[in-house]
């Protein structure tokens, strides 16, 4: 592959899609098997850009974890940092798809996911501090040594641009709200840009506001903020600028992967120097793209549908 250009750190899963839309789980009746998880997806992402991607996470000895590495493989992710976790099993979830705004998840990660098991033995800090692009998730800090782990790869980093933290809160991974936020703002201090949709971003600020929670975010010491949201479009916030981008008009099937999507067209546009709008403009519409498809990783477009989608001058 060459030298690498993105590294992620974080959340890996099989997601299970239902093949019946609108109904419950207790309804489904046949699923469609993809790759997942939050930093796993960016990964993906940001391959399809073309950009030389890896993701660091564990996943356990069985059929799901060989899933996992033939699935990164067939991405074009360099799966290196893939480890394994002789005991625990790699995590599995299922999702309902109720358009255009309903994806409730179920989460089969107990007692423990493999990736909650990263150690800074796991990690090549060498290899995190040169990369061009470093990206992690607040999953990451849910629980131990993975928390430990995810602030030794930022701190590797000693400030370095570009040094994402993605806010990526499930509140069913935490004990609190307040664990939640307190761990967040650890990652802030060591990262120049922070991303998270609206309720991430109070999750971190106690503010919805996009303008101020964005500059709250700021104070915490990223150099960008970049806000996510959703049918209202994205806004981004450094020290001297901010952008507003509308929403893509695109129908919705699901939604889940779609910030993803957004995440790996976030790390092509700064890896590229474009300006902040531009830069927004693509990743909005990656994620509408994911959106209006079924699965997450299998989704991910390419820089031609993208374009093609922008090229339609079509928003909201």
């Amino acid at each position: 592959m060459g030298s690498l250009e993105v590294i992620t750190m974080g959340r890996v899963g099989v997601d299970l899609y239902p093949e019946q839309i609108g109904v419950t789980l207790a309804e489904v009746r046949t699923f469609a098997k993809s790759l997942g998880g939050s930093a796993t997806n960016v990964a993906v992402a940001a391959a399809r850009l073309g950009r030389r991607a890896a993701v660091i996470t564990k996943v356990g000895q069985d059929g799901f974890g060989d899933y996992v590495r033939r699935a990164l493989a067939g991405f074009g992710v360099d799966t290196h940092w893939v480890s394994t976790d002789p005991t625990l099993r790699t995590p599995i979830v299922f999702c309902e798809i109720h358009p255009p705004d309903h994806f409730p998840l179920l989460f089969y990660r107990e007692p423990k996911a493999p990736d909650m098991n990263l150690t800074t033995a796991d990690l090549d800090l060498a290899a995190i501090a040169d990369a061009p692009l470093f990206w992690t998730t607040g999953t990451g800090l849910s629980d131990e040594p993975s928390r430990a782990a995810t602030l030794a790869a930022l701190d590797a980093r000693n400030g370095r641009e570009i040094t994402i933290h993605d806010l990526d809160h499930r509140p069913t991974f935490w004990r609190s709200g307040e664990d939640a936020r307190r761990w967040a703002r650890e990652a802030l201090r060591r990262a120049t840009v922070v991303v998270g949709n609206t309720d991430e971003v109070e999750m971190a600020t106690g503010l919805r506001d996009p303008r101020t929670a964005a500059a709250a975010l700021l104070e915490g010491g990223p150099r960008l903020a970049v806000v996510k949201r959703g049918g209202d479009g994205a806004y981004a916030r450094t020290a001297r600028d901010e952008v507003s981008v509308p929403a893509v008009e695109i129908p919705v099937l699901n939604g889940l992967g779609a910030g993803d999507a957004f995440g790996g067209a976030l790390c092509h546009g700064l890896l590229a120097g474009w300006p902040l709008a531009r830069t927004l403009g693509l990743a909005n519409a990656a994620g509408a793209i994911v959106a209006s498809r079924l699965a997450a990783a299998d989704a991910m477009p390419t820089l031609d549908e993208i374009e093609a989608l922008l090229m339609r001058g079509v928003s909201a």
